[in-house]
């Protein structure tokens, strides 16, 4: 049994109940895990609070040290452990395996970066014998609840920026991907991290994730995952005046104007909804297309879809693998079907192929109203919708409750800045999909798609707190 990690060492948990994690692909069981329960986070808690003392006095180039030679043993590990491990518990095709690992080594050794680049500032003041300064400071104890859809790769980035300004961390993963987790925090561990600074509490959100988020001992919640639950931790958040990083859903419209090349934005779609079975909350679930082009489009883009290879999650040639667990085939399933109900076309796909893996799907004109037009269904599932002219397309894109990424395909950078301007969404991207990463960039969205930004200097200034700090330079006085 895989134990919890609390402030550095393996324990089992206080109950003594573990669970099971099944792989993807088969269905088979890959390992029992310790379930952890609220006394579990107590002690995480605990250690956690000794670890920010540590870890918050290094200097800045300890901290970026740790961080640089945890992302050698990444890049060390990536064709070994690690790659194995995503593949079996995610359900990853191995050329995604390979890119969360390649985007793993870099947000390390961005966040690494950081440490040294937590600037403070000053300003005026009326007075010309008193000196005004801002200093950052690291929150303290940060809690971080991680996905499974990237569980390597997202959890560096939610980990390595709060670890760079000075916080401790304790881990909540999700409980369809513990071992990738534990393994990370291992990694932390053998590059240095003080081991009070880290610990994994596995289990599920009813007994250790709500625990967690209602622990007055912890200063933040980082959280990607589903706006509910994302509403949830931000709700707990706010009874306690606690700050939160909340990277929640998405519905993002890809916009393909009237002088793209059909084909090339076809294949351009094709990769940003397919890629990991659409398991990825950018993903361009929304296409909204100039009428001038929708005919070839949509005849191309059923090419790009009908092609894809689906073959054994280690073939190189396979694009996706299957979907996390049979909950969500369900649901992606149950979208679909209501979708055609209640009169979208099908253009392909619509069905399993095989296990958990859902064949890519193309709707046409599905209603505005309908689950699959309006809500997240995070699986290998596409609309498309044609428009008369861009105004009619931004005010499409903008008829969400989400805001997380969008793309525009144009040849025209004046009508693809109107567009970007037009659309409100935390990134927009012109001539790409809406599936885009960069370490340095300040990924999150608007409206029910979060609260604040992860990824480089803007990461790094959501874990800290400004202080203000003001001198007289008078030997005495008031």
């Amino acid at each position: 049994m895989h134990r919890l990690i609390i402030g550095g060492r393996r324990q089992p948990a206080t109950s003594g109940e573990c669970f099971e994690v099944l792989a993807p692909e088969d269905e088979r069981l890959l390992a029992r895990v310790a379930r952890g329960g609220a006394t579990d986070v107590e002690l995480a808690v605990g250690a956690a609070r000794s670890g920010f003392e540590q870890w918050s006095a290094l200097a800045p180039a300890e901290r970026e040290a740790v961080l640089l030679r945890a992302a050698d043993i990444v890049a060390g590990q990536g064709e070994q452990r690690l790659l194995e491990t995503l593949i079996d518990e995610s359900g990853s095709a191995v050329t995604k395996a390979r890119f969360e690992i390649r985007y793993t080594v870099d947000l390390l050794r961005t966040a690494a970066g950081e440490a040294r680049r937590l600037y403070g500032d000053t300003f005026p003041n009326d007075r010309p014998d008193r000196l005004s300064m801002v200093f950052r400071e690291p929150l303290g104890v940060v809690a971080v609840i991680s996905p499974y859809n990237a569980p390597l790769s997202l959890l560096a980035k939610m980990s390595a920026f709060p670890l760079a300004a000075g916080n401790s961390l304790i881990i909540k993963p999700s409980e369809e991907t513990p071992l990738t987790a534990l393994g990370f925090a291992d990694i932390l561990l053998d590059a240095g991290l003080p081991p009070a600074a880290v610990s994994v509490v596995t289990g599920f959100g009813a007994q250790c994730g709500s625990a967690l988020v209602a622990h007055a001992g912890v200063d933040c919640v980082a959280l990607t995952g589903s706006t509910a639950t994302g509403v949830a931790v931000g709700t707990e958040s706010m009874r306690h005046m606690r700050r939160c990083q909340l990277e929640l859903g998405g519905k993002s419209a890809l916009l393909v104007l009237r002088d793209a090349d059909p084909l090339a934005a076809a294949a351009i779609a094709a990769q940003g909804i397919f890629t990991h079975a659409g398991q990825i909350c950018m993903a361009n679930s929304r296409i909204i297309v100039e009428q001038p082009v929708y005919d070839d489009f949509i005849a191309a883009l059923k090419a790009q879809a009908e092609a894809i290879h689906l073959g054994e999650l280690r073939d190189e040639r396979t694009q996706y693998g299957p979907l996390i667990n049979r909950a969500a085939v369900t649901r992606v399933l149950g979208h679909i079907d209501a979708a055609v109900a209640a009169g979208a076309t099908l253009l392909t796909g619509g069905a399993l192929l095989r296990g958990l893996t859902i064949r890519p799907t193309v709707l046409l004109n599905p209603d505005r109203a309908s689950a699959v037009w309006r809500e997240e269904s995070f699986g290998p599932v596409t609309s498309v919708v044609a428009v008369d002219n861009l105004e009619e397309a931004i005010t499409v894109a903008n008829d969400s409750q989400y805001g997380l990424s969008a793309a525009v395909l144009t040849h025209n950078i004046q009508w693809g800045l109107r567009a970007a301007r037009g659309i409100r969404s935390g990134s927009v991207h012109i001539g790409m999909h809406a599936f885009q990463s960069n370490a340095l960039a300040p990924i999150g969205g608007f409206g029910m798609s979060g609260i604040g930004r992860s990824g480089g200097k803007y990461s790094t200034e959501e874990f800290t707190e400004l202080k203000w700090v003001s001198v007289s330079l008078e030997e005495s006085g008031p």
